[in-house]
């Protein structure tokens, strides 16, 4: 049986968050016994546990999340001697590398944990009804329904063309409508509008897909916390420490892809060698989990 399938007894249950690509993490990224271990995504401890139970040396692990929810499961790791931090990744990781912490494994999940899909209190889901919320840190201020019902039609076309990657006359028609049918409270509400201005039969794909997507990353500055986050990674890597970044869709894999990139052909300068010359794919590589479809994982090691 993999790890994934039987997580250790104590260790938060892998019913709330299957971990994506678990297997071919451990598997590329090497852990070692006694190795440092920082999880700036540490959602409900998946890929964590598998981490730990490798180096097993908890008091050097540090594991981070900015939702509460994901906070409360991994006080177990807590109690084995690892520091959580209540915080964004980007602030965590500022503040690591400003009192000169560096560690031999960093892991950074990108995607958003099935629990809050899961759960329609949360918002994230065009499926299920709830508040249209979609904060991964509830203590954030303006929440989905802020930016849906004050956003101007322009602004709403530029999120939804950028971060959804939709087509410009296809983020058109959704704005409109926005504007025509706003204010908004329920993702019930938002997904039906969006639907309505679909043309022609969908399949697979629900037509407000791209539309969630592009105001989930809106209302937490996903792609910004990314581009920063990425300049912190080579000071918080010791010499010979690892680094694995999973991304979800093309926008995060794309800034990913090139930081890795310009700083393993700097030449003299170059301080990361990438391990995985192409993506390694969640569709191939972790068929039998329905959330690794889109996952794609990079790997590099410090110089």
């Amino acid at each position: 049986m993999s790890i994934n399938e039987h997580p250790p007894q104590d260790e938060p249950k892998a019913r709330l968050h299957v971990p994506v690509l678990l297997d071919t993490c451990i598997d590329v990224m090497q852990p070692k016994q006694a190795e440092s271990y920082l999880d700036l995504t540490a959602g409900y401890g998946g890929h964590a546990a598998a981490f730990l139970a490798k180096t097993n040396a908890y008091s050097n692990a540090v594991l981070v999340d900015r939702d509460q929810m994901a906070i409360n499961e991994l006080a177990v790791f807590e109690q084995k001697g690892a520091t959580l931090l209540h915080t964004d990744f980007v602030s965590a990781a500022q503040a690591l590398r400003e009192q000169g912490r560096q560690f031999d494994l960093i892991f950074v999940d990108l995607g958003v944990s099935s629990p809050q899909l899961d759960r329609a209190e949360r918002g994230f889901s065009f499926s299920m009804d709830g508040p249209l919320d979609m904060r991964m840190d509830q203590r954030l201020e303006k929440n989905a329904a802020t930016l849906v019902n004050t956003a101007r039609e322009a602004e709403l076309v530029r999120i939804i063309t950028m971060y959804g990657e939709e087509r410009t006359s296809v983020a058109k028609r959704i704005a409109k409508a926005i504007i025509a049918q706003r204010p908004f409270s329920s993702t019930k509400e938002l997904s039906d509008c969006v639907l309505g201005t679909h043309r022609g039969s969908w399949q697979r794909t629900h037509p407000a897909t791209r539309t969630f997507q592009a105001l989930r990353i809106a209302v937490n500055d996903e792609l910004g916390q990314l581009e920063t986050l990425l300049r912190c990674i080579p000071d918080l890597l010791t010499v010979g420490g690892r680094v694995g970044i999973l991304s979800f869709h093309s926008l995060e894999d794309r800034l990913v892809k090139r930081f890795f990139k310009e700083h393993a052909e700097a030449g003299y300068e170059a301080d990361l060698d990438v391990l995985t010359k192409k993506p390694i794919d969640g569709a191939t590589h972790d068929v039998h989990n329905p959330r690794s479809r889109s996952a794609k994982l990079r790997v590099a090691v410090k110089k």
